[in-house]
């Protein structure tokens, strides 16, 4: 119910958006010169925004000619099925970001060590497995809002490349798009939805499936530094040996320091709603932009 509710209020937003767009036309700074070799001057930087903590990811994309790094310093995971409890860990999540154009910037994702803990309380065997995860590139493609506006719109492709060992992770090349829109209701408020379609590796044999997702995002400025977020998230995931479902009420705050507009410090936690959702992760996080 939980993710039915947050696609059909996806689907209503996304149709808003075109005429929300054209309301905003013109509303923008001309910063279309600014490339990769002719970096945006400091001047003319956007407020930074990273696309962490929440699940959901920004429409928003780097300044052209702008490195940005975002990642956990740590996180960690709980999930408890079939009498066994598993804890995956990760020791930082870089994911490196460069602004190419004014609204084009490509991205690079790794956990340099990641752990996966399980115990079996039935026989009270521990299991440990550790090691690089698997690499993720993207590029976030912004189509209108990047510097200012009511609505926001992004393309937001990529590829996971299995760099992972089997595990860690499930050795396949898979792909998805996602397609984030965030709305400003206010000087405070802002909604971001963040549809995403999936060509996910079936679980036994060869083959792809499709794996949907849909967070519904809700940021609060309750300062000038400091910014809540509030956020349900669902994910569908059609494998043939079984469809999973999953969902989660996921809480966080960033803080921006008013002499350090440049660097971000963040935190959150995320709570499943069923039992396919892992029980609990939390996670503490920074952004440094250059």
């Amino acid at each position: 119910m939980t993710l039915r509710l947050l696609v059909a209020t996806a689907a209503t937003l996304f149709a808003s958006a075109p005429a929300a767009l054209a309301d905003d036309a013109g509303a923008s700074p001309d910063k279309s010169g600014f490339s990769l070799m002719n970096p945006t001057p400091s001047a003319d930087l956007r407020t930074l925004c990273a696309d962490r903590p929440t699940k959901s990811n920004g429409p928003c994309t780097v300044d052209a000619g702008h490195w940005q790094i975002e990642s956990d310093a740590y996180n960690v995971t709980f999930q408890t099925m079939g009498g066994a409890t598993t804890r995956t860990e990760l020791f930082t999540n870089p994911t490196v970001k460069l602004g190419l154009t004014n609204t084009l910037d490509v991205e690079a994702n790794i956990a340099p060590y990641e752990q996966v803990t399980t115990h079996d309380s039935v026989t009270g065997a521990t299991s440990l497995a550790g090691g690089l995860g698997d690499l993720f590139l993207r590029a976030k493609w912004n189509l209108a809002g990047d510097d200012g506006g009511k609505v926001s719109v992004a393309l937001f492709p990529f590829v996971k490349i299995p760099t992972a060992r089997r595990t860690i992770g499930n050795g396949a090349v898979e792909a998805g798009l996602l397609a984030p829109i965030a709305f400003t209701l206010s000087s405070a408020w802002t909604l971001t939805i963040d549809p995403e379609v999936d060509a996910l590796a079936n679980a036994v044999g060869g083959g792809r499936h499709a794996n949907l997702t849909s967070p519904l995002s809700l940021s609060y400025a309750a300062s000038k530094t400091v910014t809540l977020f509030a956020e349900l998230w669902g994910d569908v995931d059609f494998d043939p040996a079984g469809t999973v479902t999953q969902a989660s009420c996921d809480l966080a705050a960033a803080w921006i320091p008013a002499k350090a507009p440049n660097f971000q410090l963040d935190g959150g936690v995320n709570l499943g709603l069923n039992r396919a959702t892992p029980q609990a992760q939390i996670y503490l996080g920074v952004t440094r932009r250059f």
